[in-house]
Formats: C-alpha cells, sequence, structure tokens
C-alpha cells in the first residue's frame, strides 16, 4: 500500500483510507459487527492505515465497533473521529454544540469507545455558527496539548473559517464531498489548503455509491438509508446522471478497471495530499476500492476525463434543504 501525508502535517497515512460510517449507520440497516470487525482488520492487512468514524454516527456505535476492530492494531493505524453534535449529551436533542465544554466531553468519550488513549485526527463534524471558530481550535489545541488529540480537523468548512481555525491551531485535514460529481472544492477550497499546507480527506469519493455503476433509477433503498433525502437520488436524475457513469465505464474498459477504480484513480491524481475515504461493507468491494491506488493514469487520461465529464451537467443537490443549511458555513 502507498502512503500519503496529510499536507504539511507529518501526519502519513495509506494512500486510501477506509470511511466506515455505512458499517453501522446512515445506509440501512448496521450490519453485522462480526462481520465488520473482521472486514476492518482485512483492511489492516492490506495495508489501509487510516480509519474514519464519528460519535454521532450511530449514534456512538460505529465508535464502539471500530474501536473493537481496531484495539489490537492500534499502534499500526491512525483512528479519525468527530465532534459537533448535541447527540454527545443525552437529552439535548440533535443540532450542532461546538461548545467547548462539549468538545472536552465528547473527546473523553470517545478515547472511551475507541479503546485508547488518542485521537489521531479530530474533526469539528460541522461549523457551528454559534461558538466562534477560535474558542473551537482552541478547545482542541488544549486537548492535543493534553496529549489526548494528535490532529485538528476540520469538515465542510468555507475558507474563512479554514484561515481563521488554522491561525489558531494548525488544520491537519479538511474532510469534505469531493468527487467527479461534486467538484466544487477546485474552486476555492484546493487553493488555500495548498497555501496553507492541509491534507483534504474526501468522503462520498464514489458519490454515495452512485458512480459505481450498481445503482439506477430502479435501485430502491432501504427505508432508513439517508440517500432517500437527497435530490441527487431521485428516480429521474439517477436516470439522467446515468450519463456520468456511462462515461466511466467507456474508460474502465480500455483500462482492465471498474467504474469505481478510475473514479478513486482520478480523485488520487488531483494531488498527492489527498486521501479518498470509500466506505464498504463487503470485502471483495474492499479488494476492488485498494485496487485504484495502483491505477496509474496520466495527465492526458485524467484531461480526457475531466473534458468528457465536463459535458455531463449533474442533475439534483447533493443534500436536502434542511441538511444543506448546517454546510460551508
Amino acid at each position: 500500500m502507498k502512503t500519503r501525508q496529510l499536507g504539511t502535517s507529518g501526519l502519513h497515512v495509506s494512500a486510501l483510507g477506509l470511511g466506515c460510517m455505512g458499517m453501522s449507520h446512515g445506509l440501512g440497516p448496521a450490519a453485522d459487527t462480526r462481520e465488520m470487525v473482521q472486514l476492518i482488520r482485512a483492511a489492516v492487512e492490506r495495508g489501509v492505515t487510516f480509519f474514519d468514524t464519528a460519535e454521532v454516527y450511530g449514534p456512538f456505535t460505529n465508535e464502539v465497533l471500530v474501536g473493537e476492530a481496531l484495539e489490537p492494531l492500534r499502534d499500526q493505524v491512525t483512528i479519525a473521529t468527530k465532534f459537533g453534535f448535541n447527540t454527545a449529551v443525552a437529552g439535548t436533542g440533535g443540532g450542532l454544540n461546538s461548545r467547548p465544554e462539549n468538545i472536552r466531553a465528547v473527546a473523553e468519550a470517545s478515547l472511551k469507545r475507541l479503546r485508547t488513549d488518542r485521537i489521531d485526527l479530530f474533526y469539528q463534524h460541522r461549523v457551528d455558527p454559534a461558538v466562534p471558530i477560535e474558542d473551537v481550535a482552541g478547545a482542541v489545541k488544549d486537548l492535543i496539548q493534553a496529549g489526548k488529540v494528535k490532529h485538528f480537523g476540520l469538515s465542510e468548512a468555507g475558507v474563512d473559517v479554514i484561515r481563521r481555525a488554522h491561525a489558531v491551531q494548525p488544520v491537519t485535514a479538511l474532510q469534505s464531498e469531493y468527487s467527479l460529481w461534486w467538484r466544487e472544492p477546485e474552486q476555492e477550497i484546493l487553493p488555500l489548503l495548498e497555501e496553507l499546507g492541509i491534507g483534504f480527506v474526501p468522503f462520498s469519493p464514489l458519490g454515495k455509491g452512485f458512480l459505481t455503476g450498481k445503482i439506477d433509477e430502479n435501485t430502491e433503498f432501504d427505508k432508513s438509508d439517508f440517500r432517500n433525502t437527497v435530490p441527487r437520488f431521485d428516480a429521474e436524475n439517477r436516470k439522467a446522471n446515468q450519463a456520468l457513469v456511462d462515461l466511466l465505464s467507456r474508460i474502465a474498459g480500455t483500462k482492465n478497471a471498474t467504474p469505481a477504480q478510475i473514479a478513486l484513480a482520478w480523485l488520487l491524481a488531483q494531488k498527492p495530499w489527498i486521501v479518498p475515504i470509500p466506505g464498504t461493507t463487503k470485502r471483495h468491494r474492499l479488494e476492488e476500492n485498494l485496487a485504484a491506488v495502483d491505477l496509474e493514469l496520466s495527465a492526458d487520461d485524467v484531461a480526457q476525463l475531466e473534458q468528457a465529464a465536463a459535458q455531463i451537467p449533474v442533475q439534483g443537490d447533493r443534500y436536502s434543504a434542511a441538511a444543506q443549511k448546517m454546510i460551508n458555513r
């Protein structure tokens, strides 16, 4: 497995990480715990060292799963988790909460669930407009000085927030959505990250599964699958967006690859400090995704892919109106 450094932080991880959310949360019923423990450990055996979770996934159950799976392998891996929602405090309901006292409480609870003495990368899950980002960064800085956290991250933050946070406590990584069907970060975010020496961790690098070619307008999702609320996954939009998957399939055919591998290889070709975190609950999909690390796309390959993709307008918003309100504040 190849490795990459997240920005200029000194944090080296496998070139592809593993997003663990879908094992417990968001994409239908939770998978079998024993099977997921085995899958996570199989990923380590294949060289994956970067694992992503969050206290809100479940809530809490995904951290418990990741902690159980990685406890005997702890010194071989980097674990990222997140704070920023009210789920960390019993009885407070939903909504955002990045008050310093909550950040500290989440850190302590996450350490116990993850069965570890340090969180390698601690992200603010969503920007909280009620709490100055300087206070958030200061709280994480205190946790870093105490040895409970190693690196500070942000998720779905905008340019101003990133700059202000970075001035208080250097930001190691930004985690936001980025793929061939969501390229907005290219406009302002990627140039800023390069300027500041911050790594980029794209979530949903396979378009929440759509870019694998295994979803079409006839696919029915479980009632608990959040994609039911995503406009981009309306049946008509899926039908329209199939053109992008068809493009990936054509290119994959020339490379003896799959559409998913082309999509991941394209991301890896963008910048050497980009580390995608595709998720899966299946061993054969894990193997398929990891093979993308060794799939080389030339500059001409990338240019041709981007030129063709630019001619395909993607239909539908990537989040519901309610979810969109918590993004890029």
